[in-house]
């Protein structure tokens, strides 16, 4: 199964409440940290929620 690579590229300071709430559930805490998650449904509907304030790479 293939990862996707999510980094935190813009502060989530101004960003609607639920949004920040994405964010911190995708595993992001601080600017410019990256995680690997696995590439589902799931993960890629949370990505599209928050897709200007991440960048994506497959992994």
């Amino acid at each position: 199964m293939a990862n996707l690579k999510v980094t935190l590229v813009k502060s989530p300071i101004g960003a609607v409440p639920k949004h920040k709430k994405t964010v911190e559930a995708l595993g992001l805490r601080k600017m410019n940290k990256t995680v690997e998650l696995p590439d589902n449904a799931a993960t890629r509907g949370m990505v599209k929620q928050v897709q200007h304030l991440v960048k994506v790479e497959e992994a």
